[in-house]
């Protein structure tokens, strides 16, 4: 029996002294009703109502029951209304600067979805750990090495012009001995890319193909690593997502294969396997990521960082 629909009927009846009237308040057939308070008398073991072929009157055992009844329907809508505050309170997630506002509109309205309010905050990599850490959002998009991630985004080298090539190696950029007093082509580095497992890499490569120091430095934002790309011949680390956003040609880097990693860091495992689970795929196209990352367990797959 379900005993919270039982005691709306009840008190409908109860309350208007009529099952022709109780039902139509409670926005039931005049036969449910009937069947409901039937099934509450035989669970409480006593007769709720005298009925005659004119009238429903309470019996002492109904008025007696009146108030509790009463008190299970108030309680009962009480806790609707709270689910529907908390599924519509807000679900704030930090996520990478660097996701289209497109892609990330089309997150939103799929959370709504699955009955989750998201509220995004775009902000760089180190702003996002600041951000679970102080609790000012419920979760965030952090960057880990690869082999930790549950998101994994190609990164390669882009530019203005048509570079001519399926590949570039860093190793061109090495300018001649006659070109020694020109300006030395550059790596610009985003600040989503700002950290050690694909910053250092790169920079060992840079070492190792002999070019300068600052030919592989780090942009202070990526409009500005954008600019540089677009305005001249440097280059711009990046996916091939944001390349075309940007309108620059990308290729892979011939000596390297950076790659972003991501993962969810939050505070209750509830909400990163939500994020991980039914809204992976639509996480993944904000961040440029390929719809599964290889090799990946399940049990991988579910992992919380603190």
């Amino acid at each position: 029996m379900d005993l919270v629909a039982a005691c709306r009927a009840f008190v409908s009846v109860g309350t208007h002294g009529s099952f022709t009237v109780g039902a139509s308040v409670a926005r039931i057939p005049q036969s449910v009703a009937s069947r409901r308070v039937a099934a509450l008398e035989r669970h409480l073991g006593g007769q709720l109502f005298d009925r005659t072929s004119r009238s429903v009157t309470l019996t002492p055992f109904g008025r007696d029951m009146l108030h509790s009844a009463r008190r299970i329907v108030d309680l009962a809508e009480a806790m609707e209304h709270d689910a529907e505050r908390a599924r519509l309170r807000p679900f704030r997630l930090a996520v990478p600067a660097v996701c289209a506002p497109r892609s990330l509109a089309a997150l939103v309205v799929e959370a709504r979805r699955h009955e989750l309010n998201l509220e995004l905050r775009r902000a760089e990599p180190a702003e996002r750990a600041r951000l679970r850490q102080s609790f000012e959002v419920r979760a965030a998009l952090v960057c880990v090495p690869s082999d930790e991630a549950a998101w994994r985004v190609p990164l390669g080298l882009a530019s203005g012009a048509d570079p001519g090539v399926e590949v570039v190696h860093l190793e061109t950029l090495r300018a001649s001995r006659a070109d020694r007093r020109t300006r030395r082509r550059r790596v610009w580095i985003a600040p989503e890319d700002d950290v050690p497992h694909v910053r250092d890499p790169l920079t060992r490569l840079r070492d190792a193909a002999g070019l300068q120091p600052a030919q592989v430095a780090v942009a202070a934002s990526i409009v500005d690593a954008a600019a540089e790309a677009l305005a001249g011949s440097d280059l711009m680390l990046c996916s091939p997502a944001e390349a075309r956003e940007l309108g620059l040609h990308w290729r892979p880097l011939g000596e390297l294969r950076p790659v972003r990693g991501y993962q969810v860091t939050a505070g209750v495992r509830e909400d990163a396997e939500r994020l991980r689970g039914v809204l992976h795929t639509a996480v993944g196209r904000c961040l440029g990521a390929a719809e599964r990352v290889p090799g990946e367990s399940r049990a991988h797959g579910r992992r919380v960082r603190a």
